[in-house]
C-alpha cells in the first residue's frame, strides 16, 4: 500500500460519520497536490483534510488541528504517528547536544512521554508546569521506546487549563542477577534525532561515524518468581555506581579498553537487592528511581541460577 492510500484511508476514516467521501476520492486529491504541484504529503494531507472540513461544516477541533487525530499519549504505540496532543510538561532535562532545543516529559491523563525539539524547527520553548495543544507532533520508536518529536509544523498553544497527568510507572525489584552486553561505557550515534548506541563504531543507521560517550546499565532483576528487564541511563548508573561518565572515560584511556568500566560495575552491583520503579517501555523497565534493599533470602540462588544458564 502507498503512502498517499494509508493517508487517504485515514481521512476517509476520520470523515467516516460526517461526509460520504471514498479513500478513492481523497487519494485522488492528495495524488494531484503531491504530484502535480509538489506540495509536501503532510501539507497536502491538511489542505485535503481542510477542505472535507469545510464541505462538511465541521471545526477543525472535531478531527484535531491540522487534520491530525486528536491523541492519549498512551495510544502511541507505533512509529511516524502524526497527532495532536494536550499534555503538561512534566520535567525538562539537559539536551545534552547542540542540536536539541528541548528534551523533557510530557503528560496528560493516560500517562506520560518523553519530547524531543531540534533547533533547527525554531519553535517557542515550553516551560515546565506548563500545559499545551502540540499539534502536527510525530511518534519516534527506537526498540519499544516511543517518543514525540516537535517540527517545523507543529503548532503550540498554551491552555489556560490544568491536566492531571496519569501515573504510569511499575515498581519491581529482586537480585540484579546480570547486566546485559551493551553495557557500561557505551557511544552513541551523533546524529540529529539519533541516539542509536554504536556497534564497532558503526550505527546502524547512519553508518561509520565518530560516537558521543554515555553510560547506561541494561540488567535483569530476579525475585525468586520472575526476572525484569531493566535500563538505567547515564543519570542514574552514576548514582547506582558512584562512577561519572569522565571517570569512566579516563578508566577506559588508562586501561585502553572500555570494557573495564562495566567490569567493576558487575563486580559492585550483581547480587544486590534494588527496587526499581519507572516506565514501562517494551520489555524494559525504564528505572526513574531505585533503592537499594536489604538482600532478600533467596537473592543469592537467584544469581547462581542466573549464572547457570
Amino acid at each position: 500500500m502507498t503512502d498517499l492510500r494509508t493517508h487517504a484511508e485515514e481521512i476517509a476514516d476520520q470523515f467516516s460519520d460526517h461526509l460520504d467521501v471514498s479513500p478513492d476520492d481523497v487519494e485522488e486529491r492528495l495524488s494531484n497536490l503531491v504530484n502535480e504541484y509538489r506540495v509536501p504529503v503532510e501539507e497536502a494531507r491538511r489542505s485535503v483534510t481542510n477542505a472535507l472540513l469545510d464541505e462538511a461544516g465541521m471545526e477543525r477541533d472535531q478531527l484535531g488541528r491540522g487534520g491530525t487525530r486528536q491523541a492519549e499519549l498512551a495510544d502511541l504505540t507505533e512509529d511516524e504517528q502524526w497527532v495532536d496532543v494536550r499534555v503538561k510538561v512534566v520535567d525538562l532535562w539537559d539536551p545534552g547536544h547542540d542540536s536539541i532545543a528541548q528534551v523533557g516529559l510530557v503528560g496528560d491523563e493516560s500517562g506520560t512521554k518523553k519530547f524531543v525539539a531540534f533547533e533547527t524547527s525554531d519553535l517557542p520553548l515550553l516551560e515546565e508546569g506548563e500545559t499545551y495543544r502540540l499539534g502536527n507532533v510525530v511518534t519516534d520508536e527506537y526498540q519499544g521506546n516511543v517518543s514525540i518529536k516537535l517540527n517545523r509544523t507543529t503548532s503550540i498553544e498554551a491552555l489556560d487549563e490544568e491536566i492531571e497527568v496519569g501515573d504510569d510507572d511499575v515498581t519491581v525489584e529482586g537480585a540484579l542477577v546480570d547486566i546485559q552486553s551493551g553495557s557500561g561505557l557505551i557511544k552513541r550515534c551523533p546524529e540529529e534525532g539519533c541516539t542509536r548506541v554504536l556497534q564497532n563504531g558503526r550505527c546502524s543507521e547512519h553508518g561509520e561515524v565518530e560516537g558521543e560517550f554515555d553510560l547506561r546499565i541494561k540488567g535483569v532483576l530476579d525475585d525468586g518468581e520472575e526476572v525484569h528487564e531493566v535500563i538505567f541511563d547515564r543519570e542514574t548508573t552514576e548514582a547506582l555506581t558512584g562512577v561519572t561518565l569522565e571517570a569512566a572515560k579516563e578508566r577506559a584511556m588508562d586501561a585502553l579498553d572500555t570494557t573495564v568500566v562495566v567490569e567493576e560495575m558487575r563486580a559492585d552491583t550483581l547480587g544486590r537487592y534494588y527496587a526499581v520503579t519507572g516506565p514501562t517501555l517494551g520489555r524494559y523497565v525504564l528505572v526513574n528511581e531505585f533503592e537499594r534493599l536489604d538482600a532478600a533470602p533467596d537473592a543469592e540462588a537467584a544469581l547462581v541460577r542466573a549464572r547457570s544458564i
